[in-house]
């Protein structure tokens, strides 16, 4: 199955911005594909304001979140891939959702991969 992970992103974006809430975005900054400004980095984290006054062109897609915004009056353009967001919560009152990092489509590395050829086995204890 696809990672239940940017479904739940926009649910709850749009739960926050119907209770009239700052939806905030917590990024892994350091992972592969991430394009933030590298100033507003702090230990390998960043936080995003994606409320639609904060950003044009929003865009919370299955793979990438992409948006322009200006950071210090500079105009950038956002990318953050779906498995590096860590948490979208509100500004208000912190309410939203955190996830775990392994939870962007991929196995855990501490978690074996299923195998599919292998069925479960009963065994009859007396």
């Amino acid at each position: 199955m696809t990672s239940s992970r940017p479904y739940l992103i926009r649910a709850i974006h749009e739960w926050i911005l119907d209770n009239s809430l700052a939806p905030h975005l917590l990024v892994n900054a350091v992972s592969p594909g991430v394009n933030v400004p590298t100033q507003y980095v702090q230990n390998g984290k960043v936080i995003l304001n994606i409320s639609p006054s904060a950003v044009h062109n929003l865009n919370l897609g299955n793979d990438k979140i992409e948006f322009s915004a200006r950071f210090g009056g500079i105009a950038t353009y956002v990318v953050v891939p779906i498995a590096a967001v860590l948490a979208i919560y509100a500004r208000e009152n912190g309410q939203g959702m955190v996830f775990n990092e392994y939870e962007g489509g991929g196995d855990s590395p501490n978690k074996p991969a299923a195998d599919k050829a292998s069925k479960p086995k009963l065994k009859l204890v007396t």
